[in-house]
């Protein structure tokens, strides 16, 4: 039967169905492949397929409902400690004459930076808890990741800059001030500046050269890198790989030198004879560690690892080194060191008897 249709088909009919078979088997491959659960590159897809994504919408602390009333209040008295207390800290380095060394020149650097560390993300964080509209341009979002991560390495690279200084001060006291003068000081302080904006930079401009072509809802009350290329519809790996690089560059290499200058430290200090040098020297040293360990403990806990990898404690880490971290670190050196104190106590009484004349 089958044979009498083909000797009835005519060349055109042939032709036909000759057709249909090659074309049917490549049908069938075709959907296949769209079943497959492979990444179509997003260079091959058509322009008609791509939605570009021109701002963002932050949904940090936004599960929480009702409670963000109460967190506004708490937030914002702390966001006033951290600028007031930073803020005295700089008026006191700078007043007080006693206080122009490297060691408090350095403090002095690292709350200017930290206050602009938090400016950068706090003020929006507390106008998104009162706000319904929680959206961010996608020019915003890469300006605040730039400057957030600027201002971050920066504090990174200073605190390693603070144990060498803590590390020359302790260990080779009569070489201290060929060691740490005012030309080598501030070469420090722009160095950390300068890398800390260039990996920056580099940082900031992998995340936003991948397209964004899926959802605009960032996991997090800030643009930071992770919840932001989580939202990348194309290949990230390279830049993933690159960023993590940085962060091994920036959080492990000054952890480990400040490891390593503080037993030296260490040594030096169970050398000392008195009792009472031994105690100072550990309450100046034991004011730079705790804010070291807290800072360098969060913030390798979000960076040390893939950025596509999220978690839901990443808010409650980053809140810690945003917010607790600057906080801490005008409390730990006014409260635990005497120097900070006493020109504190200068700087009032300076105030008090000016206040006085007029």
């Amino acid at each position: 039967m089958i044979q009498e249709q083909k000797k009835t088909c005519s060349p055109l009919t042939s032709l036909s169905c000759f057709t249909l078979y090659l074309i049917l088997p490549q049908t069938n491959i075709r959907m296949k492949n769209q079943s497959c659960d492979k990444i179509i590159p997003w260079e091959q897809l058509p322009p008609e397929n791509l939605t570009t994504i021109t701002e963002f919408l932050l949904l940090g602390f936004s599960n929480l409902h009702e409670k963000q009333l109460v967190l506004f209040p708490v937030f914002f008295c702390l966001y006033l400690v951290i600028l007031s207390g930073n803020f005295i800290i700089v008026t006191v380095i700078c007043l007080e004459h006693s206080l122009h060394i490297p060691m408090y020149f350095f403090l002095g650097v690292l709350s200017v930076t930290e206050t602009c560390y938090t400016f950068v993300v706090l003020p929006k964080m507390l106008t998104n808890l009162f706000s319904v509209r929680r959206t961010i341009s996608f020019t915003s979002c890469a300006v605040q990741m730039f400057f957030f991560l600027g201002f971050g390495v920066t504090n990174c690279l200073l605190l390693g800059v603070m144990g060498y200084d803590h590390y020359a001060a302790i260990c080779h006291p009569l070489c201290y001030l060929i060691l740490m003068n005012w030309r080598v000081c501030r070469l420090l302080a722009g160095t950390c500046g300068m890398s800390g904006f260039l990996i920056s930079l580099l940082g900031t401009t992998l995340v936003f050269i991948l397209p964004f072509c899926n959802s605009n809802k960032v996991e997090h009350y800030f643009c930071d890198i992770s919840p932001v290329i989580h939202l990348a519809c194309g290949d990230s790996y390279i830049s993933e790989f690159i960023i993590f690089i940085c962060g091994v560059l920036v959080l492990v290499f000054p952890l480990t030198f400040i490891c390593i200058s503080y037993g030296f430290i260490v040594s030096t200090i169970l050398k000392i004879p008195s009792a009472e040098g031994k105690q100072k020297t550990f309450s100046t040293c034991a004011s730079h560690l705790t804010v070291v360990v807290v800072h360098y403990g969060c913030a390798s806990f979000v960076y040390l690892r893939p950025s596509r990898i999220t978690s839901s404690k990443d808010q409650l880490v980053t809140v810690t080194y945003t917010i607790i971290t600057p906080l801490l670190n005008p409390m730990v050196y006014s409260l635990r060191n005497k120097d900070v104190q006493i020109a504190i106590r200068k700087v009032i009484s300076w105030g008090g008897s000016s206040l006085k004349t007029i």
